[in-house]
C-alpha cells in the first residue's frame, strides 16, 4: 500500500514537474515574442524618422536653389511637416531625453523656422538673404544628421546597434557598452556635433530669442535657499514639515526659461512628497505638483472653482478668470486667464488643478504667467468691431464678440477681436487684428463631458 502512495505521488509530482516546465517555456516564449514585437516597433520607427530627416534634408537643398515662391511654399510645407514627423518619432524612441535634447530641439526649430518662412510668404513677403543663410546651416546640419542615422541603421542591420536595452531601462548593462547601444550613439553625435550649433534668431515661438526672453513678471531681487524654502513652505500652508529637501538648484523650470529652486516636501511622517519650484529672482511659485491619493469626490465643479479662485486671490494673483476646465477621475483642472478692463490677455496664464474630494490645490503652473505678465497699457483698436465682423466668413455665426489679447509667433501682445461662433455646426473662435484688420488665427473648440479642446 505505501509502495502505491509513493508510486502515486512520484506520478503527481512528475506531472507537476512537466507542468511547470511546460509553462515555464511557454513564459518563455512569450517574454521573447513581445519583446521581438517592441523591438520590431522600435525599429521601424527609427527607419521611419530616418527617412522623415532625409526628406527635410532633400527639401532644404532643394529650397536653396528654387527661384520660385510657389515651389518655396511647397518645399517649406513639406519640411515643417516632416521635421515635426521625424520630432515625434525620435521622442518615442527608447533614449534618455538629456541624450537628445538638442537634436529635438533643432527639429523644433527647423518646423517652426519654415512656418514662419510660410507666413512670410503669405503676406506677400519674400525671403532675404539673411534668411536663406539660415537654411544653408539648417541643411548643413541636417546634413551631418542624416549621415550619422544612415550609420546607426547600417550598425542596427549588421546587428551592432541594439535599442531593446534601452526600453527595459537596463542600466547597468547601458553602463557597460560603449558601442552597441542607440542611448549612447546619439549621445555620442550630441556631444561632437550639436555642441556649435548656432542660435536660431527669427520670428517664431521656438526661436531661441523667444525661448531665452527674460522673464517679464519676476522682480530682479534674487532670493537665498532658505528664504524660496519659505515661500514655499507659505504657498502650501505648511508650517514645519516632517521633511523638506533641496534637489535641484538653477536649472530652468520646464520651458519656461525661469531658474529655480525645486524643493521636495514631505508635510508628515510617511506623508506623500509634495515638489514645487521657487524662481531664484523674485522668489515666485513657478510650479507645484501633490500627488495626493482622492479615493471618492465630494464636491461639486462650482465649489472647485470657487477653492481654485480663492486660492489664486490668496497668493496674489488677482483678475484671474476661469477659460476653460478639463475633468478627470479625480480632479478638475481649470485654465485661468488675466483680464485688464475685461479684456482677456491670454499670454498671463496660469494652471490650478483641484482635488474633487475636498477641494486641495494639487497641481498648478505658473510658468507662462510670469513669464508674460506685466502691467502693460492696451492699444487703442484702430478699426471698430463692426469693421472687424465684415472679414468673417460668410455663413459664419457669431455668438459673442470683445476685445483680447493674444500672443504673434514672437510672444509678442497683439489686440484683437475675439468672434465666438458656429460655422456648419462645429464651434469656432475668430480673432482679427484689431490694428490693421488681417486674421491672424483660428480655433476650432471641441467640446464633451471631460471639459474643451482647443485646435
Amino acid at each position: 500500500m505505501k509502495d502505491k502512495r509513493v508510486v502515486i505521488l512520484s506520478s503527481i509530482l512528475a506531472i507537476a514537474l512537466i507542468a511547470a516546465s511546460v509553462w515555464g517555456y511557454n513564459e518563455y516564449k512569450t517574454k521573447n515574442y513581445y519583446k521581438d514585437q517592441l523591438t520590431n516597433q522600435y525599429q521601424r520607427m527609427f527607419y521611419d524618422m530616418k527617412d522623415n530627416i532625409e526628406t527635410v534634408n532633400t527639401s532644404l537643398s532643394k529650397s536653396l536653389v528654387s527661384a520660385s515662391k510657389e515651389k518655396d511654399v511647397l518645399l517649406l510645407s513639406q519640411i515643417y511637416q516632416q521635421a515635426y514627423f521625424a520630432h515625434d518619432k525620435l521622442s518615442q524612441l527608447p533614449v534618455a531625453h538629456n541624450n537628445l535634447a538638442k537634436t529635438e530641439k533643432f527639429l523644433t526649430q527647423v518646423a517652426d523656422y519654415s512656418y514662419s518662412l510660410i507666413a512670410r510668404y503669405m503676406k506677400g513677403e519674400k525671403i532675404d538673404d539673411k534668411e536663406r543663410q539660415v537654411l544653408f546651416r539648417l541643411q548643413d546640419q541636417t546634413e551631418i544628421l542624416t549621415a550619422e542615422l544612415e550609420n546607426a541603421h547600417e550598425k542596427i542591420s549588421k546587428g551592432d546597434l541594439t535599442l531593446f536595452k534601452v526600453a527595459k531601462k537596463q542600466n547597468e548593462e547601458i553602463e557597460k557598452s560603449n558601442d552597441n547601444v542607440l542611448d549612447v550613439e546619439m549621445q555620442k553625435y550630441e556631444e561632437e556635433q550639436m555642441t556649435d550649433y548656432p542660435e536660431l534668431i527669427y520670428d517664431g515661438p521656438f526661436s531661441d530669442q523667444v525661448m531665452n526672453m527674460k522673464p517679464k513678471g519676476l522682480p530682479d531681487k534674487k532670493v537665498s535657499k532658505e528664504e524660496a524654502q519659505r515661500k514655499a513652505l507659505d504657498f502650501l500652508g505648511i508650517e514645519k514639515p516632517f521633511e523638506i529637501k533641496l534637489f535641484n538648484k538653477g536649472e530652468s523650470t520646464g520651458a519656461s526659461n525661469i531658474e529655480a529652486y525645486t524643493f521636495s516636501i514631505t508635510p508628515k511622517e510617511n506623508d506623500r512628497n509634495i515638489i514645487i519650484g521657487v524662481s531664484i529672482k523674485g522668489g515666485k511659485v513657478v510650479w507645484m505638483q501633490n500627488p495626493k491619493d482622492v479615493k471618492e469626490k465630494n464636491i461639486s465643479e462650482k465649489e472647485a472653482l470657487k477653492k481654485a479662485q480663492e486660492f489664486l486671490n490668496k497668493n496674489g494673483y488677482t483678475n484671474m478668470q476661469a477659460n476653460f476646465s478639463t475633468k478627470y477621475d479625480d480632479s478638475i483642472l481649470y485654465n485661468f486667464v488675466y483680464e485688464k478692463d475685461g479684456v482677456p490677455i491670454y499670454t498671463d496664464l496660469v494652471k490650478v488643478k483641484v482635488a474633487l474630494d475636498d477641494g486641495e490645490i494639487i497641481a498648478v503652473d505658473m510658468a507662462k504667467y510670469l513669464k508674460s505678465h506685466v502691467e502693460r497699457e492696451l492699444e487703442k483698436p484702430k478699426i471698430s468691431e463692426d469693421e472687424a465682423r465684415e472679414k468673417i466668413r460668410i455663413g459664419f455665426d457669431i455668438k459673442k464678440a470683445r476685445l483680447a489679447v493674444i500672443p504673434d509667433s514672437g510672444n509678442n501682445d497683439l489686440l484683437c477681436y475675439e468672434f465666438s461662433g458656429t460655422y456648419k455646426g462645429a464651434d469656432f473662435i475668430v480673432y482679427i487684428n484689431a490694428i490693421d484688420g488681417s486674421q491672424e488665427d483660428i480655433l476650432r473648440i471641441i467640446k464633451d463631458e471631460n471639459g474643451t479642446l482647443m485646435m
